[in-house]
């Protein structure tokens, strides 16, 4: 008797892939957005401060112009704890879920930046006073270097494979409204008289972001794990894991030692656009003072440039779906380069137009086309298991290098030079912060079309 071979076993249906349902994209979008939104607000809102109110009353002591110096160091310590942030909260992250991370993150922002609207002066306190603002700014720096990988990762990891790098846009968008936001917060503030300000003027902007915090929370809530996360915690066709992938190394030392190039080449990368940002965010605001511009022209200047980088951000984000991420990086990274002589040429005539507009060339328009699709490259860049920890310490170091340091370098740069309009060595240290973001990005090649399901791809 011939016995008749078993009937095949039918494969296990497919899973339904990332972006299969329009509606919960759109929610973890908006989720992003809006949670982006509300820790940059509270970050950048420290930046606004060192330059307008920190000197005077956390270094009474110091010369002006070295006051100022020192309140960006302030700032600096904030961007130098966000690696640590992503390390920590990547780990997690990978492990746990990038859900969990978000919501934490959050709060730990929250709760600085309410304790330092409520922050006793050098007046109070004496050297208490900077130290406790140094000590907040670092927790500041720890929760926005975990918050802004799994914000990104949820929105590019939920969306399909043409369309990663417009979603990934707008999760990015959060970053120059909260910047609005913070400058025009400070910028009402700054409209009491110079005493009441000074007194309690720029302390209510920090007290209102409790507020916006809870806000965000009820969003994110409301939002699914990322499904990419979901999946790669299961062989094909078993039941996924429901607390993510586990794996033998660290997260942290799997990346040093898997991924090193990938890694250096994203921090290089990061650098550019960082950098100007703190230049043309942060240092612009109190050097225009120091050459006679208005303290509200100043701030509108900032607010200009940062809404016309919301509007500019999905554009230069879907531009990079359709020719390919490294084409509209690198462009960017040129313009930082070719810019930044004229745009404090503009800058330095004391028009109050050429203001708007030198910050507009550089900020808005030459570094967003970086930082448009850089939520879609770095994910891009690591595997899944590693992604949070990857893409975020990444992201954070270039911040330290490029954000954290710009401003202080700069008014240091400017010191050195004798003070007054003489900016060159400013201009040429965006220079050769554009030149070697060029260079990362040429070697990393094109990301767009990487399957990000592929969690061994290479």
């Amino acid at each position: 008797m011939t016995s008749s071979a078993p009937p095949p076993v039918p494969p296990p249906a497919p899973r339904p892939g990332p972006g299969a349902d329009p509606r919960e994209i759109r929610r973890v979008a908006l989720s992003s957005y809006i949670g982006t939104t509300v820790e940059m607000y509270d970050f950048l809102l420290y930046g606004t401060a060192a330059a307008l109110v920190f000197g005077p009353l956390f270094f009474p002591d110091l010369d002006p112009l070295i006051g100022v110096i020192a309140s960006f160091g302030t700032l600096a310590a904030g961007y130098v704890a966000r690696p640590l942030g992503g390390i920590v909260f990547g780990h997690f992250g990978d492990r746990l879920g990038r859900k969990r991370m978000l919501l934490t993150t959050m709060i730990l922002m929250g709760a600085a930046s309410t304790l330092i609207g409520l922050l006793p002066t050098y007046e109070r306190i004496g050297l208490a006073a900077p130290v406790i603002l140094v000590a907040l700014r670092v927790v500041q720096g720890v929760a926005v270097g975990g918050e802004w990988g799994g914000a990104a990762l949820m929105t590019v990891e939920h969306a399909a494979p043409g369309s990663r790098g417009a979603w990934g846009g707008v999760t990015q968008m959060g970053a120059p409204t909260g910047a609005v936001l913070a400058t025009l917060a400070l910028a009402l503030a700054g409209l009491l008289p110079d005493e009441q300000f000074l007194a309690w003027g720029w302390r209510v902007p920090f007290l209102a972001s409790v507020a916006l915090i809870g806000v965000g929370l009820f969003v994110r809530l409301r939002i699914s794990e990322s499904p990419v996360f979901a999946r790669s915690g299961s062989d094909a066709g078993s039941a996924p894991v429901p607390s993510g992938p586990a794996r033998g190394r660290l997260p942290f030392v799997e990346v040093l030692l898997t991924r090193p190039r990938n890694l250096v080449l994203a921090v290089v990368a990061g650098i550019a656009p960082f950098a100007a940002q703190g230049v043309f965010t942060a240092f612009v605001i109190s050097y225009a003072i120091g050459i006679g511009y208005d303290r509200s022209v100043a701030l509108t200047a900032v607010v200009v440039s940062s809404t016309l980088a919301i509007a500019l951000t999905p554009l230069y984000a879907r531009l990079s779906d359709l020719v390919g991420r490294r084409p509209v990086y690198l462009g960017g990274a040129l313009a930082v380069a070719v810019t930044a002589f004229p745009a404090f040429w503009l800058v330095n005539t004391g028009a109050v137009a050429g203001l708007i507009a030198g910050v507009v060339l550089a900020h808005a328009i030459a570094l967003t086309a970086m930082y448009a699709p850089m939520a879609a490259l770095l994910a891009e860049m690591f595997d899944t298991h590693l992604r949070y920890t990857g893409a975020s310490v990444s992201y954070q170091s270039a911040t330290v290098l490029g954000a954290g340091l710009s401003p202080m370098i700069a008014a240091s740069v400017l010191t050195a030079a004798g003070g007054g309009t003489a900016t060159h060595g400013v201009s040429w240290m965006l220079v050769a912060a554009g030149l070697a973001s060029a260079v990362a990005i040429w070697f990393t090649g094109e990301t767009g079309r990487r399957d990000l399901t592929d969690i061994d791809a290479r």
